[in-house]
């Protein structure tokens, strides 16, 4: 079976490639990847090449494929696993493998898996992992952005808390209680929103931040205060830019008392410390963001610390089971993961796009694998449209859903791009 993708080589060395892909033993499965929306760790893992955790130091001999937020269809099942994958179901796919204490992933160590390619074969692993998961979705696009909703449901979940004279780490946000989301009007941080407002342990009052006027704006667009009562939040934007003090000022919507729950969703020392000086007593402050910088570091208050039991803590990425809720989650159209997008284009934009991806502006980039396709911002497709009918097509449609990518959309593009 040939196959198109975006192999890495080495650090800033990202090439596409077409190559046969080997044939499937029994206990693998062949699988057709539909979409793959980009995420800023493959630019780590692209610009830092084998310096990376998670990429072979034989890299530049045995190319890997990058991208790992990932979904498509079953093609070929391996005779020993007939009795439970079935050929033309759709699948979703969980990275975070954590193989027998490995740190390999698809999209960062392996040579005929990651969602960067039209074909790929799934070794036999994944599936004695239970990360190969059956989807029942409309969409192939949600199934790929299930991954990155899953990274901000395993943070959530692992946020803890206790209570004074008690050892018992009580593990969650805390219910009906006080959260900040800071830089947080960036795809993830949207992500964020939507599961805070949607998800079955929700805080009642919510603080989002950040210093980009435009992308509060369209923020508030998607997720109006309104809607948020409906949820039972109360919801506050915040562009903290021009704020003489800013800690102080976000303290005092708190009534002074500070924050449950903080997360910080950009790996900037001024964020970090903002958020751990806004946290109240037994406060958790979650640093989302991974950095690239190995000597990265921030202040924290040790006096909060050791009187007020403020903590501060990190995830990276999520496990099946937030997967699996964030799926269903989708499935339910409890929460729409749609919001973090404001790009598509093909495979062949994947290569400049990771590349270049701190300095796109936007939300996340969603890659349709059969296509080629220039990366262009929805809020394009208008004027593009002005000499492209598929373009003009497309505008239409998102315009009649709050400006959001969609399944008719989705149909459209996957039916009529060449």
């Amino acid at each position: 079976m040939q196959t198109k993708a975006v192999r890495l080589y080495g650090a800033n060395d990202l090439r596409m490639e077409e190559f046969e892909l080997p044939e499937i033993k029994d206990d693998e499965i062949l699988v057709e990847i539909i979409s793959d929306s980009v995420c800023m760790s493959t630019y780590k893992a692209a610009i830092l090449g084998k310096s990376h955790k998670r990429v072979p130091q034989d890299v530049d001999q045995n190319p890997i494929i990058v991208g790992h937020e990932f979904a498509g269809n079953i093609v070929k099942v391996g005779e020993k696993l007939k009795d439970k994958f079935k050929e033309g179901h759709k699948f979703a796919q969980q990275p975070a493998l954590n193989y027998k204490g490995t740190m390999w992933s698809p999209g960062y160590s392996y040579m005929y898996f990651g969602g960067a390619a039209t074909y790929n074969v799934v070794p036999r692993e994944v599936m004695e992992l239970n990360c190969l998961l059956d989807y029942h979705g409309d969409t192939y696009y949600e199934a790929s952005l299930a991954e990155p909703m899953s990274c901000i449901i395993g943070a959530f979940h692992a946020s803890y808390h206790t209570s004074m004279g008690s050892y018992e780490h009580r593990m969650g946000i805390v219910a009906g209680g006080k959260m900040a989301l800071l830089a947080a009007a960036g795809p993830m941080g949207l992500g964020a929103i939507d599961y805070a407002l949607h998800c079955d342990r929700r805080p009642g009052f919510l603080v989002v931040a950040d210093i980009d006027a435009d992308r509060l704006a369209r923020a508030k667009q998607i997720f109006t205060p309104k809607e948020a009562q409906k949820c039972g939040v109360e919801l506050i934007f915040v562009n903290t830019k021009d704020l003489e003090d800013a800690p102080s000022y976000l303290k005092s919507l708190t009534g002074g008392t500070g924050y449950d729950d903080v997360f910080a969703f950009a790996p900037v020392k001024p964020v970090i410390e903002l958020g751990d000086k806004i946290l109240g007593r037994d406060g958790c402050l979650n640093f989302f963001a991974g950095p690239t910088d190995t000597s990265f570091a921030a202040e924290l208050n040790m006096y909060n610390v050791h009187y007020a039991s403020t903590h501060i803590m990190g995830t990276t990425g999520g496990n099946t089971a937030d997967m699996l809720e964030s799926l269903n989650m989708t499935e339910q159209k409890l929460i729409n993961p749609a919001v973090m997008v404001t790009h598509i284009g093909g495979l062949d934009a994947v290569a400049t796009t990771v590349l270049n991806l701190p300095h796109i502006p936007g939300g996340k980039k969603l890659i349709y694998t059969h296509i080629n396709m220039e990366l262009t911002a929805i809020d394009d497709f208008a004027q593009k449209g002005e000499t492209n009918l598929h373009f003009a097509k497309l505008a239409a449609i998102v315009a009649s859903h709050k400006g959001l990518w969609c399944a008719e959309a989705e149909t459209y593009l996957l039916e009529n791009w060449q």
